[in-house]
């Protein structure tokens, strides 16, 4: 197996992946969620999923030979941008659904520690709202992350221009913390000629090197949080079934 293909889930065969969950070796696994979504004039609807994937695998090298990425669910609820042709939707119940049984499966598979890493806003809510539920449902230490609440307001003060209140206008869309992760880390995604050709001038205020910055630091801290997971130092206790 090549060293590429020892973070990704997918790339195992079923003996390889059997082999490794059997000798004690993968101590957790990252199932990334996100959106494709309209992202202003200038940047590929497909951002959220690139963002969340780009930082779940960047952990998972860090931990290796520990954790495994789950690439399950690309689309998720982003009815507020339906308005503009292209962007992709679930309704709740049928994100829901999907994503209990991604959880349900890898529970199955063996994995102790879960973490849910979020790349995209319209998931938060929803996903609060319903978490004690997968977790008196999966019986595992399962977390939900969006990637950007590991950011201080010390981050946002240095890297963005006004220094915005982090994380509450974290991730934004398609602005200044977007605009530079991409940059950094996908630039074909960012039309730069495009970034006139609307009203919202931020875009513009994005660089590469604040994106690396930013890009560093989340996958710095996730691999901490992660890490504090399987080493038992973060373990969510399992909200109790009431007679």
């Amino acid at each position: 197996m090549s060293s590429s293909s020892q973070t990704q889930l997918g790339k195992h065969t079923r003996r390889e992946f059997r082999e490794r969950m059997a000798a004690g070796e993968l101590k957790a696994c990252i199932l990334p969620i996100a959106a494709v979504e309209q992202h202003l004039e200038h940047m590929a609807m497909e951002h959220d999923w690139r963002s969340v994937c780009h930082i779940a695998y960047c952990v998972a090298e860090n931990l290796r030979p520990h954790v495994l990425v789950a690439e399950g669910l690309m689309v998720g609820i982003s009815e507020h941008h339906m308005s503009h042709p292209g962007t992709l939707t679930l309704t709740p119940g049928s994100f829901f659904s999907v994503l209990g049984d991604l959880i349900d499966s890898l529970v199955r598979a063996g994995f102790k520690n879960i973490l849910v890493l979020n790349g995209h806003g319209g998931n938060i809510a929803p996903c609060l709202g319903i978490w004690d539920q997968f977790q008196r449902r999966s019986q595992v230490n399962l977390h939900f992350l969006p990637y950007w609440d590991v950011y201080t307001q010390e981050d946002g003060d240095e890297l963005l221009a006004g220094g915005k209140r982090i994380p509450t206008d974290l991730p934004g869309h398609a602005q200044e913390f977007e605009t530079s992760f991409a940059l950094a880390a996908f630039p074909e995604n960012v039309r730069t000629h495009m970034w006139t050709d609307q009203p919202d001038p931020t875009p513009a205020l994005a660089t590469a090197e604040k994106g690396e910055q930013f890009i560093q630091r989340a996958v710095e801290r996730v691999t901490e949080y992660l890490r504090d997971m399987f080493e038992g130092r973060r373990v969510h206790e399992i909200p109790p079934y009431y007679s």
